[in-house]
């Protein structure tokens, strides 16, 4: 007999009842990651809280109640939502490649500007993308989601948005987004012989595309990662910085507040970017592999909390936030150790970001909703609510 038929009609919607249900372990586990982006960034600032320590601390506090309020919503909310969302944030996207509300910053014109507020919207097209392709694998079959003419639908879904935000171009948002929604079609039961025709296509497609399909500076990251030492001083002085960084923390480390290449500003974005460089240099290889157990941990209950959920929606999402997160801990971990080109993804909760850390919260609220709620059944249909 399961937990849901030994509990009384209505219980399970008392905010009391709820409260209890939440993973409290995951909950610890993302403020500890978070607790240790704080004490970086006030490392990192020569034993300030300004400018940055200050507002990362108040910034996950508000987005841990957020997060909280959010886990309390039955996944009825998050199911309705989560096409007009979608769109929504599509037209945003389209917003700052057609309008003069987008604006460059970082080389990129990634953001948009309407008077009252500056957004990213990239960031949160992830979250709008998980939702979408979670509602639509719902309602369609497995037989659907392994090989079917209907899976242009959902590819639609993901290379519209990728392309969009390539074109601005903001590659690791790009990536970001094409790998979730690929991962959430393999997650759906795609079958293998398209996954295995889909890498060679991928193979075949990327080292064209590097050498003609972008920008200068994009293609000089991809190459300088291959070789950073032919330009030290130049392209490959990020990744240079960091490795020295790595390798200079050893096995216990400097000591907090003491790593020479983020005090002294030799690693760049050090509060951003390549924290994590500062993490293993101040505290070795104990401390960042103690860092990197905890992200393994939220990734592995976050799928626990995936495999539980009675709806295929809620298995569909929940595994779709995860793998969101888990591409954000490897390609940062991958890029500061320079097994992959620097394309601009944080460490979540652990680099210095509002739009990031928004976005992540939102997610995480999503998945532990998915866990409270992990008995909720939703209606199959495809109409918009």
């Amino acid at each position: 007999m399961t937990a849901s038929a030994l509990t009384r009609p209505g219980e399970r919607d008392r905010l009391s009842t709820k409260i209890t249900e939440l993973d409290w372990r995951l909950v610890a586990l993302l403020c500890l990651v978070a607790f240790v982006g704080t004490a970086m960034l006030y490392s990192i600032a020569g034993g300030d809280w300004q400018p940055w320590a200050i507002k990362h601390a108040i910034r996950f506090g508000l987005l841990l109640v957020v997060m909280l309020g959010l886990a309390m919503l039955h996944p009825k909310w998050w199911f309705r939502a989560a096409y007009p969302l979608y769109g929504v944030l599509l037209l945003l996207v389209l917003m700052i490649e057609f309008t003069p509300l987008g604006y460059v910053a970082g080389g990129a014109r990634n953001w948009l500007n309407l008077g009252f507020i500056r957004i990213q919207p990239a960031e949160f097209m992830k979250l709008g993308l998980v939702l979408a392709l979670a509602r639509w694998y719902h309602s369609h079959t497995a037989q659907e989601a392994r090989w079917s003419w209907k899976l242009l639908i959902p590819a639609g879904m993901i290379g519209v948005p990728f392309i969009l935000v390539a074109k601005q171009p903001d590659l690791g948002s790009a990536m970001i987004i094409g790998l979730t929604g690929g991962a959430i079609m393999v997650v759906a039961g795609l079958s293998w012989r398209v996954i295995a025709a889909g890498a060679v296509a991928a193979a075949a497609i990327i080292p064209p595309f590097v050498m003609f399909g972008m920008k200068e500076y994009q293609r000089n990251r991809v190459l300088t990662f291959l070789s950073p030492e032919s330009d030290p001083s130049g392209t490959g002085y990020n990744i240079i910085q960091s490795k020295i960084a790595l390798g200079s923390g050893g096995v216990l480390g400097k000591g907090y507040g003491l790593g020479s290449q983020s005090q002294l500003e030799f690693l760049p974005e050090r509060h951003t970017d390549f924290i994590f460089s500062t993490v293993a240099e101040e505290f070795g290889f104990v401390g960042s592999f103690g860092l990197i157990a905890c992200y393994i941990a939220i990734i592995l209950i976050s799928l626990r909390i995936a495999s539980l959920a009675h709806s295929h929606f809620g298995r569909v999402a929940a595994a779709g936030m995860t793998a969101f997160f888990a591409l954000f801990v490897l390609i940062n971990g991958a890029m500061v150790m320079g097994l992959a080109p620097v394309v601009g993804v944080p460490m979540p909760l652990l680099s210095y970001g509002g739009s990031s850390m928004m976005t992540v919260m939102i997610g995480f609220g999503l998945i532990l909703s998915t866990r409270v709620h992990r008995y909720a059944e939703l209606p199959k249909g495809q109409g918009l609510f």
